[in-house]
């Protein structure tokens, strides 16, 4: 800590930047893995997380009133951080989805089909649409990480399908590819 103390004008405001964005960002991810249920990663990231943040806001706050440029650096440095955590996050994608799509009856089962070879479990359930036209419902349980894979699929085959996507908090027995 005496090392922040030591620091002062771009170069502290360059070290508060950059702690700041990778504590934020670690504080996103943490959510991510508390929500799925990962204890474990959530706690090994809370305790990294927090020991950047004592440093980081120490340093902020001290003469803060001669200094309020610390403020500022460390503001948009937690706006950034959010940003950058959401978008590993998005590339990580912990966890699970459902996808359902609604197609015609006709191209049901041949969509279905085309997914199952592409390894992703599929089931199919008949229902009406409007003015009671035959339609099939796909419900499909994978990875988050292959949910832009799975629509490709979809649209590329079916165009017209209605598609809703949904996280899983968890799940039991069925088939979601390894």
């Amino acid at each position: 800590m005496d090392f922040l103390s030591s620091l002062s004008g771009p170069v502290l405001y360059f070290v508060i930047f950059f702690a700041k964005i990778i504590e934020v960002t670690i504080s996103t991810i943490r959510l991510v893995y508390i929500n799925k249920g990962e204890k474990i990663k959530g706690t090994i990231l809370a305790f990294i997380e927090i020991s950047i943040w004592l440093v980081v806001v120490s340093s902020v706050l001290t003469n803060i009133a001669e200094d309020p440029m610390k403020a500022f650096v460390y503001a948009a440095a937690f706006s950034l951080g959010n940003y950058i955590g959401i978008t590993i996050e998005s590339k990580i994608a912990v966890g699970l989805a459902s996808i359902q799509a609604v197609v015609n009856e006709e191209s049901g089962q041949m969509l279905a089909d085309v997914l199952r070879e592409q390894g992703f479990g599929v089931t199919i359930i008949n229902g009406k649409g409007k003015n009671d036209s035959k339609k099939n419902l796909l419900f499909i349980q994978l990875k988050r990480r292959r949910i832009n894979e799975a629509i490709s699929i979809i649209k590329e085959n079916t165009p017209n399908a209605y598609i809703s996507i949904n996280d899983i908090k968890s799940m039991m027995g069925g088939f979601v590819k390894k």
